[in-house]
Order: structure tokens, then sequence, then C-alpha cells
């Protein structure tokens, strides 16, 4: 017997306690963040919104958010842990539920429940919707990896490790000290 594909209603009947999101009709469920997971994400937004968002020190031009519900083509609902829009492409929020314009940029950081599903589906699934730039955070490896769409599929991933500071496509206007997302203290 065919399994029926899973819907936006499955979505909706889910408990606040987790994350769920809808890829090529099969509903994935995920724990929220872990604390390393939580902490990575909510410095690197931190990080970025003053330069990028607010133009604080930055060029400004962006509109950054997290863990926004992305409803993309073929009924597809992904909810990445940052994404951002050039301001020129997604001037106002939208009055909608979610997110149909496709972001310029995401960033997924990874948990051990999450790892296969960001790299092994979402990854490709982004590129196929045309976000131009991913990065992949893995809090325990302590690395960044940035990945730059180019025709179809992402170009090998420029990786950075540990306390290296960088200066990463598409917010190469700014250093980002990579040791702050990892660190507590």
């Amino acid at each position: 017997m065919d399994k029926k594909p899973a819907t936006y209603a499955d979505l909706e009947a889910l408990p606040e306690t987790v994350v769920g999101e809808l890829i090529d009709g099969e509903l994935h469920v995920s724990p929220r963040p872990a604390p390393r997971h939580a902490l990575a994400s909510s410095r690197l937004g931190g990080e970025l919104s003053g330069p990028f968002d607010r133009g604080r020190g930055g060029p400004g031009g962006w509109l950054i958010l997290f863990e926004p519900g992305l409803h993309l083509s073929g009924g597809n609902v992904l909810v990445p842990d940052l994404a951002g829009w050039r301001r020129e492409r997604m001037p106002e929020l939208p009055q909608t539920v979610g997110f149909t314009v496709v972001p310029d940029w995401v960033c997924e950081v990874l948990s051990p429940s999450t790892s296969r599903l960001d790299r092994s589906l979402k990854l490709p699934l982004y590129a196929r919707e045309g976000v131009r730039h991913v990065w992949i955070i893995d809090p325990i490896a302590r690395t960044l990896e940035v990945h730059r769409l180019e025709g179809r599929s992402y170009a090998p991933p420029v990786i950075h490790e540990a306390l290296a500071r960088v200066r990463a496509e598409p917010f190469e206007a700014f250093e980002l000290e990579l040791g702050f997302l990892w660190d507590a203290r």
C-alpha cells in the first residue's frame, strides 16, 4: 500500500516542541535545537543582523530572520535556522503564512539528529530552488561550510574551522569570528 503524501495540515498538527518540514511529500520532524546548536545560530544571527539587516557598521540591505517557514515549489516547506533576503528582492514582509520568495542565503546548524536531513535532503532542494548561498555550521566539529550556487548545484564548499576569522560570501564585508559561535563564555 502506498503511503499518502504529507500535507501542511500534518505540519500544523505537530506540537510546538518540534520542528516539522515537508520535503517531497514526506514529513520530517526534528526536536528543538540543543544548547550548542541554539548558541551558534543565535550568535550568528546577532552578528549578521547589525551590519547587514540594520546597516550598523556594515552595508545593510538585508532582511535576516530566525527559523522562517519557507513555502517552496512542489509543496515543500523548509525551516532553516537562519535565512536572509536582499531587500531589493523582498522589501516588505509577506502578509501570508510563510515565505514564498526564495531566500538569497540560508544557514543550517547541524545537530546529530538533523545532519542527514540538512545535507542529503535540504541542500539539494535549496539548489533546485535557486538559493545562492548556503552556510552549514557544525558546532560540535566547529566548522563553517560556505556553499555557493553555480548553475544548478553548489560548488565544492569553502570550509573554515575552529577559531578562524573569516569573510564569507555573501557577507564578506564583515569579519566573522568563529570562536564566538562555539564558546558560551
